[in-house]
């Protein structure tokens, strides 16, 4: 995708990757708007951003998609470039999990995560596809192909939106639609809790090179230890899961 001249939708572009992912297009020349649950937090970013475009909108709300959708394509026709970023992770032991009188918990992190990715990816791309280049960007993880287990649905969630991610690509292939997919590994950010990917990568070296797999047209981006795990066989990946649990399965118990 070209890394210039384009109006950008981010969604939770208000904090973490998203918010570092809008500070690098707004270097190179770009409108960017972004979107996020939290008012105050968005007007926080506004003030150290000047230029950015913010919009309350929580994903987890399909009649707010929607509006989500409907205001962009009003108010500033020119968008051609959707992120899919915004995401939530819950860690948890499902002997321990009350799936019963506490579903709406759990089931938060498939809309948001899954659900609302689809739904905006399937909302934009005709609109995208009239427009002479488009491009729409779902940000996975690694976990989309080794599972973290005690994180059991967010690694479900992006491993379906990594196979959604593929076939939209090919859907798109005759269009001037361009389907990236971005799959971090463990980045210093807030999800999840304060705390717990103090020891991930760093936010900004990490951004920056996405930024060179976009700038060098590669349409499935890892980096650092998720490079490798994007290609790994499945004995390799069974191998590394298993080591994954028993160095983490504490944290559940």
């Amino acid at each position: 995708m070209k890394l210039s001249g384009n109006t950008i939708l981010i969604t939770g572009g208000n904090a973490g990757i998203g918010l570092a992912f809008a500070e690098r297009f707004i270097k190179t020349g770009n409108k960017v708007i972004v979107c996020g649950r939290r008012k105050e937090v968005l007007q926080n970013v506004k003030e150290k951003f000047p230029s950015l475009i913010t919009r309350v909108c929580d994903l987890a709300n399909e009649a707010e998609r929607v509006a989500l959708f409907d205001w962009v394509t009003s108010n500033y026709p020119d968008v051609n470039v959707l992120i899919n970023n915004a995401g939530i992770q819950q860690r948890f032991n499902v002997l321990k999990a009350d799936a019963k009188n506490d579903w709406s918990y759990f089931n938060k992190e498939i809309i948001t995560n899954l659900e609302a990715p689809i739904q905006l990816s399937m909302l934009f791309a005709p609109f995208f596809a009239t427009k002479e280049e488009a491009t729409i960007i779902n940000v996975t993880s690694g976990l989309a192909f080794t599972p973290f287990v005690i994180a059991p649905i967010y690694s479900a969630t992006k491993a379906a939106l990594h196979s959604f991610t593929m076939s939209l690509r090919h859907q798109l292939s005759d269009t001037s639609v361009e389907v990236i997919e971005v799959a971090p590994p463990a980045v210093n950010t807030d999800l999840g809790g304060t705390g717990l990917h103090m020891s991930g990568e760093p936010l900004d070296a990490f951004a920056d090179g996405i930024f060179k797999g976009l700038a060098e047209g590669k349409t499935e981006i890892g980096y650092g230890t998720s490079v490798e795990r994007l290609r790994m066989s499945r004995d390799e990946i069974d191998d590394y899961v298993e080591k994954m649990y028993q160095a983490t399965k504490n944290l559940i118990e």
